[in-house]
This record gives structure tokens, sequence and C-alpha cells, in this order.
């Protein structure tokens, strides 16, 4: 077996060397933290839940011409991507108000906003992932105008989609967390959308009850991580097999129903 190269380890995947020049192979863990990782855990089974949400949720954008870093799944935890320069910026989609956004500015958790808001913070774990300004971005070059202008634009046409994805299924996309990457060629470089989407980095309620389907889940002590991954997986079409079996989440465990 040939050992593969580490490149990255962050707090909810693993990036390894890819099998050809300028791929990544991203392993999705089943670590669960918040609050900049003050408080840790482990959701069974998200791992391969989240790698079968964000394929499926990347291939749709691709389909309408948002560029991604992803190229296919490879197995139950693991992606081939396209390597590239993450942008240090975290970008927060929010149609809703919800968790900081409810938290700093006193409005009530639910409220609907009056227009799609977005923010953006520096990933820094140490620093606590501040929340930032474009003057910052400008001020200290992490993002030229022009790269700005497409993340924003992306930004915005990922939450038109998935926001009627997700109502055509019945969840209510209230926020969500993006991640922007340079993809060079030569001496130019153009923005695409990298990292993943998941429960892990959006908060979806459901439209009729208002149940969390999401890592808030873990992030309140609320229970019931796994079954609420599972349904928005299930709501996706992706809990089911070509056999009609349910999907596998942990191999372990389904060896041993299997007697191997």
């Amino acid at each position: 077996m040939v050992r593969r190269r580490q490149i990255y380890e962050g707090k909810a995947k693993i990036l390894y060397e890819g099998p050809e020049p300028g791929t990544l192979i991203q392993y999705f863990k089943d670590d669960a933290t918040a609050f900049n990782a003050q408080k840790k855990g482990t959701i069974n089974g998200k791992g391969v839940l989240n790698n079968r949400i964000s394929e499926h949720v990347f291939t749709l954008l691709g389909n309408i011409g948002v560029p991604t870093h992803f190229i296919r799944r490879l197995n139950m935890r693991e992606q081939l991507v396209r390597q590239v320069e993450i942008v240090p910026i975290e970008v927060v989609v929010r149609n809703v108000a919800a968790g900081s956004l409810s938290q700093r500015l006193g409005i009530e958790e639910g409220t609907q906003l009056p227009r799609t808001l977005i923010e953006y913070y520096y990933k820094d774990d140490a620093l606590g992932d501040p929340m930032i300004t474009e003057e910052h971005i400008a001020c200290f070059g992490w993002a030229s105008q022009e790269e700005m202008h497409d993340i924003a634009d992306m930004a915005i046409r990922v939450n038109d989609f998935m926001s009627g994805l997700f109502a055509g299924i019945g969840i209510r996309l209230v926020d969500f967390k993006l991640e922007f990457g340079r993809l060079w060629d030569g001496d130019f470089s153009r923005i695409i959308l990298a990292d993943e989407i998941s429960p892990d980095g959006c908060r979806l309620w459901d439209m009729a009850t208002g149940e969390k389907l999401d890592k808030d889940r873990f992030r309140r002590d609320l229970g019931g991580e796994v079954e609420a991954y599972q349904e928005v997986a299930r709501r996706l079409g992706l809990l089911q097999d070509e056999g009609g079996e349910p999907t596998v989440l942990d191999l372990d465990t389904h060896r041993k129903k299997r007697g191997n």
C-alpha cells in the first residue's frame, strides 16, 4: 500500500497529495468542532454524509457554470479536487438572522433579513476568525478588487441556487459559509469555489417545524446530529444506493452485519 503524503489537516478534513500534478485528495473526518474548536467531539458517519452532500451540491453548481475545485468523488470519504491557493477569507451568506448575527445586533433568531447579507471573516483560528470589511481585505492585500467582485458575484449565485434547491425539499437555507481559492495557470489565476458545502457549514431548518438539520445541533447540545445530517442527505436523494439499500456510513458495522 502506497503511503500518501499529507499536505494539510484541518478541523473537518485532511488533504493529501493527489495522483496527478495540481490535484489533491480531500478526506472528510467525523470530527466535530464549534466555537473556533473550543468545543470538540465526534459525529459518527458525518464524514461520509458530508462527502456525499458536498459532491452533490458542487456537481449541481458546476452544471450551472459555477467554477469549483471538485473533480469527482473517489470513495465513501474522499474526493479528488483541484489544488488551489486558498483566499484567507471566509464568506458568510445570510438570508435569516441566526447565530452570531443575532447575538451581535440583537435581532431575534429566525427573522427574515430584508436582503441577503454577505459578511467576511479573516481565516485565522488563533484570532477566532475575526469579522473584517472589504477595506481590510484591500488594505492587507488578501484579495484584489477584481477577485472580490468575482467572490461576491459567485456567493450570490450560489445562494440563489441553493435557496431554491433546499426549498424544493422543504428546507430553509438560513445562512452558510463559503471558501474560495485561486486556480493558477502560469502567471494567471482565477477564483473558484473550494472547500465543501454541507450541514457543517450551513444552517438548514425544516420549513414546517423549524427543526435544525445542521451543526447547530452539536453546538447547542441538542443531540440527534447524525439523524439531522442523514435527513438532509435523504431529502437530497443520497441515502439510497442503486440496490435500494441504505448507504454505508460505518464500514466496521457494515462488515459485521455482512459477516466479514
